[in-house]
């Protein structure tokens, strides 16, 4: 009898199959173990990016609040580590719960501070991530209009009309929404007019070295004209020299954000407190 004829035997994974394979599926697991001990200890917290504005580039427009972790040594862990490995899992949603939670904390102790803070769309079903969203905005009346949800272009088309009709709410009471790494994905444009999204953020891919790349150049105008077409604000990611912001100043960007403007800091300049229990610096 050969091995396929067996009844009892088992399928040999996928893991074992291929060495790839398995290093990939290892690290995801040593990734989302990290994540969940991480949560529990409490060592997860915000860090803090400026959105400048293009004609005034030293004043910034809002801040990004970016999720990090800290491993058990208190090295910080940023997003772009760990994110694809629990977006999908519940860990995905308990990160969202606190990253809002630290937002809506940070608009509260600073109430000239506007505040950009990354959600995924998995999380509107979430009853957890909506309690404190609703919470932190019946606090104080002025948070709604200062805040501003981002949600990637990938998970908004997940399920875009779930995404509209909480846009839909949302906006109503003062929020703004951001789309996340604009030309990244696949955009539906029936949807993109459906959104009505008020900040549309060009995915860095597009910016990185654009004074020189024509095609880059073709392209960022291009989805230039079509937040225009839809009346939203403009934000460059990834700008990281002066002569990519100038390029993109000149062709009409309205905002711009990236190291050459300044880097992600747990410590941002208007709060003194310690941003975690390890006293991280």
């Amino acid at each position: 009898m050969t091995n396929r004829e067996k009844p009892d035997q088992e399928p040999i994974s996928a893991e074992l199959r291929s060495p790839l394979a398995y290093a990939v599926a290892e690290r995801d697991r040593q990734t989302i173990a990290l994540v969940r001990d991480a949560i529990a200890r409490g060592d997860v917290l915000l860090a803090y990016q400026p959105v400048v504005q293009t004609t005034r580039p030293d004043r910034p427009a809002f801040y990004e609040g970016l999720i990090r972790v800290l491993d058990e040594s208190g090295r910080i862990i940023p997003a772009k580590d760990f994110i694809e490995s629990v977006e999908i899992t519940e860990l995905g949603r308990k990160l969202d719960c606190l990253a809002i939670e630290m937002g809506l904390g940070a608009l509260l102790e600073n109430d000239s501070l506007r505040l950009a803070i990354n959600m995924s769309a998995r999380s509107i079903g979430y009853p957890a991530w909506m309690k404190a969203l609703n919470r932190g905005l019946a606090i104080d009346e002025t948070i709604a209009d200062r805040l501003i949800l981002e949600i990637t272009e990938s998970s908004a088309m997940l399920m875009p009309e779930l995404v509209s009709v909480f846009m839909e709410d949302l906006q109503a009471r003062g929020v703004s929404f951001a789309l996340d790494d604009f030309g990244a994905g696949y955009t539906s444009f029936r949807h993109l007019r459906e959104f009505y999204f008020d900040i549309l953020k060009i995915d860095g891919q597009f910016i990185r070295g654009i004074a020189r790349d024509p095609d880059n150049q073709a392209l960022t105008k291009s989805l230039i004209d079509i937040a225009r077409h839809f009346e939203m604000f403009t934000v460059a990611e990834s700008v990281e020299n002066s002569q990519d912001a100038e390029y993109l100043a000149q062709i009409g960007v309205d905002c711009l954000q990236g190291f050459y403007f300044g880097v992600p800091t747990v410590r941002p300049p208007w709060s003194t407190a310690v941003p975690s229990a390890r006293k991280t610096a």
